[in-house]
């Protein structure tokens, strides 16, 4: 089989062009969120302040420097194209914001859901091992019947005073080998 000269895939659709611009689609929506948040502070409001008087007092005092006389209608233009910029970018950077809170309060609530499932999966085992317990020799119930056959133990061994000492041998080696038998 010949190869192929161009060395593409053919299982690929070929490129639009020689030249592509990559464009970032979140890079509108960032420069937006970053707008927004400059045009509500301090900052902002301090230097278009400053503007304002800055623009009505060349126009107002300086008879060579006005390009914009008194009722200022190139200002209320500016303020205008201001205004028609802010509220979209205001609206889009609160509907980005949304998103990503809505995405938060997901992964918040399935947090709490599964933080639910484990808790009430661990409820259930302690109870479980508390049924347990309560079935299980306790270290007191174990420690009073040791005591308890160790006392039942002196007392068979103890010699009696109206038996000889052989008989008392003999009776030991027939409880050591009646013990042994039964086990």
């Amino acid at each position: 089989m010949p190869e192929l000269l161009s060395r593409r895939r053919l299982d690929q659709p070929r490129r639009q062009g020689r030249f592509r611009v990559s464009i970032d689609p979140e890079a509108f929506g960032r420069l937006s969120e970053r707008l927004a948040r400059f045009l509500g502070t301090g900052k902002f409001l301090f230097w278009q302040t400053l503007l304002v008087v800055v623009w009505i007092t060349l126009n107002l005092a300086a008879a060579s420097l006005r390009w914009d006389p008194y009722p200022f209608i190139l200002l209320n233009l500016a303020f205008s194209t201001q205004a028609a910029y802010a509220a979209p970018l205001i609206l889009l950077a609160q509907n980005r914001q949304d998103n990503r809170d809505r995405v938060s309060l997901e992964e918040d609530r399935a947090r709490a859901a599964r933080t639910k499932e484990d808790t009430e999966f661990l409820a259930r085992e302690l109870a479980a091992l508390r049924l347990a317990v309560g079935e299980v020799a306790t270290r007191d119930y174990l420690r009073s019947e040791l005591d308890r056959l160790r006392t039942d133990l002196l007392d068979v061994r103890k010699p009696r005073k109206s038996r000889p000492a052989a008989e008392s041998v003999r009776d030991d080696h027939r409880w050591a080998d009646a013990t042994s038998a039964g086990e």
